[in-house]
């Protein structure tokens, strides 16, 4: 499933065909949604949004379109007419002077106005956005102690702690904090809630800005230098098992979190 930087980088490229355009089409897959389609049909598309996994496209009469990829959804943006070869099936498409936004394959899509939104259970749910300049360290710390008995392993799953992070970023903040995922914030030092805090922003807004990369850069550069493909220097530890810690040398393991794989090293991480 496409993380919280997956989504706002789809955005982006979303955004960079529909906001401040006319909405010269819309189309809708399912039959429940067909009459919204003439709806917004002719209004002009205002801003896309992203809300941890969950994106939000805005229309001029305060109209949203909530999409969640979910585990196959798929954008592609094209800047000339047509539609990309795929096997997919599209579900939600919008077409302006500039080109055509289509998300294939997502089965979460409904039309939503402001007071749907916030009562919407998903977004209603959600906890602060790490890629919201809002979402300081401050504020992950505060959300650390809201949830101070949960263990960091499931809990940076739960998207009511923060949204947007899912399995391998929980792997990756985890390790750059140097915390073990059976440790709960209550058995933290200040000093080590203040580390993880960082470490979640940091890796959160690294991916977003690497697409999904979440090595630091020199790193990076080294191991391109050396001929290293992308899936050998992509992360720290997520789906390294067996392999040496960048950092100790000490080997990685896996193991699993609330029903999800989890890498680890367990020198830098110790219990």
């Amino acid at each position: 499933m496409p993380e919280g930087p997956e989504i706002r980088r789809a955005a982006d490229r979303v955004a960079a065909v529909l906001e401040g355009r006319v909405a010269e089409d819309v189309f809708f897959a399912f039959d429940r949604l067909a009459h919204r389609a003439d709806e917004l049909r002719g209004r002009t598309v205002t801003r896309v949004e992203t809300r941890g996994k969950a994106m939000l496209t805005w229309f001029d009469d305060d109209l949203a379109v909530y999409t969640h990829n979910q585990l196959y959804g798929r954008w592609f943006v094209r800047k000339r007419a047509g539609f990309p070869k795929t096997g997919r099936s599209l579900r939600f498409a919008v077409h302006t002077d500039a080109g055509a936004a289509l998300l294939y394959s997502a089965s979460e899509i409904e039309v939503l106005d402001r007071a749907g939104l916030r009562a919407h259970p998903f977004l209603a749910k959600l906890g602060p956005d790490p890629l919201d300049r809002a979402t300081t360290a401050r504020v992950i710390r505060v959300q650390l102690e809201r949830f101070r008995r949960r263990r960091l392993g499931a809990l940076y799953l739960d998207q009511a702690f923060l949204a947007g992070v899912g399995n391998y970023l929980r792997s990756e903040i985890l390790f750059e904090a140097g915390v073990h995922p059976d440790r709960r914030p209550m058995d933290l030092s200040p000093d080590e809630r203040a580390s993880l805090a960082r470490a979640t922003n940091l890796i959160v807004r690294r991916a977003y800005q690497t697409g999904g990369v979440t090595t630091e850069a020199a790193r990076v550069r080294d191991l391109e230098a050396a001929g290293q493909p992308r899936r050998a220097y992509r992360h720290y530890v997520f789906g390294r098992a067996g392999r040496a810690c960048r950092r100790c040398g000490e080997t990685i393991e896996k193991t699993e979190a609330a029903g999800r794989r989890l890498y680890l090293c367990p020198s830098c991480q110790a219990a």
